[in-house]
């Protein structure tokens, strides 16, 4: 059986559950995460499969997914980080926010994203069903990729990706454990 996603409100109160399917068909708005993973100055980002059922093929951050009847947010966040990526660490929530991208008539993304950040230079084990490759970017060189070549990018990652870098930038913290 396929697992059931948290449905949300404006708000973010949860207001039901349906099927990840269900909810992208419908357009249902859920909630989300995007994790981000930085060291030292980089980002680490993931091709996405490219037999993914949406967005296969572009780049994005190091692990995103959605919150499981039965599971807290933050335990959603660190079983997928686990699974799709090989390892955990600590993580800090940073902010959210609302997106719509509507890729074919009958499959709409509609998420309440949390998007969490953390830092890690450690060993990575990423699931090839999620993603075909990783790589470290400078936030330099990826501004530059986001400003030139938008169209490389998931949807998401273009919204989220400029503001996490602002927030390191800002803070001066690139390599320690807690941003």
């Amino acid at each position: 059986m396929e697992d059931r996603i948290a449905l949300v409100d404006l708000d973010d109160n949860i207001t039901g559950y349906a099927t990840k399917e269900e909810a992208h068909r419908r357009g249902l708005l859920h909630r989300a995460f995007s994790v981000f993973i930085i060291n030292d100055g980089k980002m680490l980002i993931q091709m996405r499969n490219p037999d993914k059922y949406h967005s296969g093929g572009l780049w994005s951050n190091a692990c995103c997914s959605h919150q499981r009847d039965g599971e807290g947010l933050t335990e959603s966040v660190h079983r997928r980080m686990a699974e799709e990526l090989g390892f955990d660490c600590h993580l800090e929530e940073k902010f959210s926010f609302i997106y719509r991208t509507q890729f074919r008539p009958d499959l709409i993304e509609y998420e309440f994203d949390h998007v969490f950040a953390g830092c890690y230079d450690g060993e990575i084990r990423v699931d090839p069903e999620e993603a075909s490759e990783t790589r470290w970017i400078s936030f330099r060189d990826l501004k530059e990729e986001l400003l030139r070549m938008p169209e490389r990018f998931s949807s998401w990652f273009i919204i989220c990706a400029p503001k996490v870098i602002a927030e390191y930038e800002n803070t001066g913290r690139h390599s320690e454990g807690v941003i």
